[in-house]
């Protein structure tokens, strides 16, 4: 499949030089998350250097209503990333053969035999687990100009936010690891096993302990004060001239005596368990500042995630493409409110008992008037994530825009359900006349508010009345 793969890079490179030559203009429509932000920066990056004109503009959805806007688009060629799964026949008839997908959703049979469609479900690649947007952007980038190599360190912030590092202590595979290599070789990344504490570079050490909740340390997950007085009985020096050090700054001493007091902590059982969740790989970025929430990988998506789901992803792209000045403090500024917000609606939905329903297999919850459209995502995610959830399937509803109601779906760490997430919302939707789809452990759709009842009737069947190894119906 690698020879096919290669093929389509090649057609994108035709098409790109092609309107680069006739002065063309393009447009690069791409999603508001991570991955979305990163993968149009990426192509955005390597037009511009080739001397093209084009545009970027982002989307939180792809709909019929968007195809229907480029009738009247004057941009004369269309890229879409992260974005325009099952909208192939529908773009062929608006477009003409003037476009381009490039994305990692799962996708129907007849969608593949599309020419315009690069996607990594196409060549055999699992674009759940093994590339991203960002990581097809970054190989259609380099088919382009070689020189584009040095775009790697953008596609690992982008597989890092689709939480792609999946692999053993947390690794990146497939693509992804090869992506990695080449921003390793490039001197663009470093890659170390070490603690994974939240905020490596940012956060002072009781908060970075208390915030990490992969491992969840019963007593120490939530509990700065606990997480203070621990540390501060393993003998390390927690500030330096008055200022709180980050973990980034401990040596490897130190970080022995971090694993020690955990340890002494933690009951006999959970210990090991702890140990081996709590040491992983790292991604740093060399070339950023240290004490930068841009030096981490982690950090420097859950910045981009940010600033696409409060509506500022020019921000977010603009430090993707380099800007390091005045922008930076404002990526900075918009992180900190973002997890204030997502403080608050966890908050909300924990108090308000009669928004969570759950039996053995699923968890429901109804954010509606609660919780954004743009949020569904990052919140089903930390409910996913939450260690009393392990083993579930969530699925999360808001009130979206125009009448309508936006699902989001995930399965938590330890999920054993056969359903696959992207079919059961793209079937359901479709059957309703609505939109669905993504992945099998993650997945999204919308419908319109009229349709609630019959699309709660259908996850009833084939959600959280199915075992958690049966089948989707």
């Amino acid at each position: 499949m690698t020879r096919v793969f290669e093929e389509s890079l090649s057609l994108f490179k035709d098409k790109i030089s092609d309107c680069i030559k006739t002065n063309k203009s393009i447009s690069i429509t791409t999603h508001i998350d991570c991955d979305g932000l990163t993968s149009g920066s990426i192509i955005a990056k390597a037009l511009i250097r080739e001397g093209a004109r084009c545009t970027l503009r982002t989307s939180k959805e792809f709909n019929k209503n968007i195809v229907e806007s480029f009738k009247t688009d004057s941009r004369d060629f269309h890229i879409i990333t992260d974005l325009g799964g099952g909208f192939g026949k529908e773009l062929n008839q608006t477009l003409d053969d003037n476009w381009i997908i490039l994305d990692h959703h799962q996708i129907s049979e007849e969608e593949k035999d599309n020419q315009n469609v690069i996607n990594a479900w196409k060549y055999g690649i699992d674009g759940g687990s093994e590339i991203c947007a960002g990581g097809m952007a970054y190989f259609a980038a380099k088919a382009l100009n070689g020189k584009n190599s040095d775009l790697s360190a953008i596609a690992v912030v982008s597989a890092l936010g689709d939480r792609q590092d999946q692999g053993e202590k947390k690794s990146l595979t497939g693509k992804n690891f090869e992506i990695s290599n080449t921003a390793k070789e490039l001197g663009l990344l470093e890659i170390d096993l070490d603690l994974l504490l939240v905020g490596r570079e940012t956060r002072p050490l009781p908060e970075a302990l208390a915030f990490t909740s992969q491992p969840f340390i019963e007593g120490l997950t939530w509990n700065k004060e606990t997480c203070l007085s621990v540390l501060n009985s393993s003998g390390i020096k927690l500030k330096e001239e008055g200022r709180w050090r980050v973990p980034a700054e401990l040596n490897e001493e130190e970080k022995r005596l971090v694993i020690d007091a955990i340890t002494k902590f933690s009951s006999d059982k959970n210990t090991t368990k702890i140990m081996s969740e709590l040491i992983g790989y790292t991604y740093t970025f060399p070339r950023e500042d240290k004490m930068s929430f841009l030096r981490d990988g982690r950090e420097y998506s859950t910045m981009l995630n940010s600033c696409g789901r409060i509506n500022r992803s020019g921000v977010g792209m603009a430090i993707c493409m380099g800007d390091r000045n005045k922008v930076l403090t404002e990526g900075e500024n918009i992180l900190t409110n973002y997890r204030k917000i997502i403080k608050e609606y966890m908050n909300i939905l924990s108090n308000e008992k009669w928004r969570i329903s759950e039996n053995e297999n699923c968890i429901m919850v109804n954010g509606e008037d609660i919780v954004p459209e743009t949020m569904t995502g990052t919140i089903s995610s930390l409910i996913a994530d939450s260690p009393k959830n392990t083993g579930k399937v969530i699925i999360l509803r808001t009130r979206g825009e125009k009448n309508t109601i936006k699902f989001s779906s995930r399965k938590s760490f330890g999920c054993k359900s056969e359903i696959n997430l992207s079919e059961l919302m793209r079937t359901g939707a479709e059957k309703l006349d609505g939109i669905g789809g993504g992945h099998n452990a993650a997945a999204g759709a919308k419908i319109t508010k009229d349709k609630l009842d019959e699309f709660l009737k259908y996850l009833e069947i084939n959600v959280v009345n199915v075992s958690s190894t049966s089948n989707s119906q």
